[in-house]
C-alpha cells in the first residue's frame, strides 16, 4: 500500500496539479477572508475567531476535492492500466486505501498553511490571545473528517467512468447532497427536521465546530468514509471478475 500512496503523491507533485490545488484553496480563502467585503471577511466581523473560514472551506472543498480525486481510477481505466494495477500483489482494499490516503495527504497539505490564520487572529484579539482554541481545534478536526468523507466519495465516483469530467460532476453532486441536501430536505419537513438533518454532514460538522468531539459525529464521518470506500472496492471487484 505504501507504494500506491507514494505513487499518488508523486503524481500530484510531479505535475502542476498538487501545487495548483493548494494555491487555489489558499488564494480563494485568503481573498474571501481578508480582501473581499462581505459576510466572510474576518476583519469586518468584529470577533477574533475563524468561523468564516470553517464556514467557507467545506464549500470550496466540494469542488476542489472532486478535482483531485476524479483521476484516481478513471485515468487508470482510460489508459488501460487498471487491469495491470489489479494484478499487483496487493489486495483491492490496499489499492483503494493507497489512492485514498494519497489524495487525503494532498488536501491536508493545503490546510496546514491555514494554521497561520490562528496566529493572526490570536494577535488581533483584544486582549491579545483572546481566541476560543477549543472551538478552533474542534473545527479543524471536523474539517479533517469532512474532507476524508469527500475524498472517499470522489474515489468511488472515479470508478464509475473513464471520463474524468463525468466523475468530477457526479462527485460534486454527491458531496453537495451529503453536505447540504439533507438540510434542504429537513426544511420541507419541519416535524422531522432534526432526524433528517442528522443524516447530513453539515449537522455533524457544525456540532464538532462547537469544540466538542462527540463520538456520534466521529462515527458518522467514519461510516460515510468506509461506506464509499467499500463501494469502490465492490466496483473494482466487478472489473477484476
Amino acid at each position: 500500500m505504501k507504494s500506491i500512496i507514494l505513487r499518488e503523491i508523486k503524481s500530484f507533485f510531479g505535475s502542476p496539479i498538487g501545487y495548483l490545488v493548494i494555491a487555489i484553496f489558499l488564494i480563494s480563502n485568503g481573498l474571501f477572508l481578508w480582501v473581499f467585503q462581505g459576510d466572510y471577511n474576518i476583519l469586518n466581523t468584529g470577533y477574533a475567531d475563524l468561523t468564516p473560514f470553517f464556514t467557507l472551506a467545506p464549500w470550496i472543498f466540494i469542488f476542489l476535492i472532486p478535482a483531485v480525486t476524479m483521476r484516481s481510477f478513471s485515468d487508470e481505466k482510460k489508459q488501460g492500466t487498471l487491469e495491470l494495477l489489479l494484478t499487483k500483489p496487493l489486495s483491492i482494499w490496499e489499492i483503494v486505501n493507497g489512492k485514498f490516503l494519497g489524495s487525503l495527504f494532498l488536501i491536508i497539505m493545503a490546510i496546514v498553511p491555514t494554521f497561520i490564520y490562528v496566529k493572526v487572529i490570536s494577535n488581533l484579539g483584544l486582549p491579545e490571545g483572546n481566541i476560543d482554541m477549543g472551538s478552533t481545534i474542534g473545527s479543524y478536526f471536523g474539517l479533517l473528517f469532512l474532507i476524508a468523507s469527500y475524498a472517499a466519495i470522489g474515489i468511488f465516483t472515479s470508478t464509475l467512468s473513464e471520463n474524468q469530467i463525468v466523475a468530477f460532476i457526479i462527485s460534486v453532486f454527491l458531496c453537495f447532497f451529503f453536505y447540504f441536501g439533507f438540510e434542504g430536505l429537513a426544511s420541507l419537513a419541519p416535524g422531522s427536521s432534526a432526524i433528517i438533518s442528522g443524516f447530513g454532514m453539515q449537522d455533524h460538522y457544525k456540532s464538532m465546530s462547537r469544540g466538542v468531539i462527540d463520538t456520534r459525529d466521529v462515527i458518522y464521518f467514519l461510516s460515510i468514509t468506509i461506506l464509499f470506500l467499500s463501494f469502490t472496492v465492490y466496483k473494482l471487484k466487478s472489473f477484476k471478475a
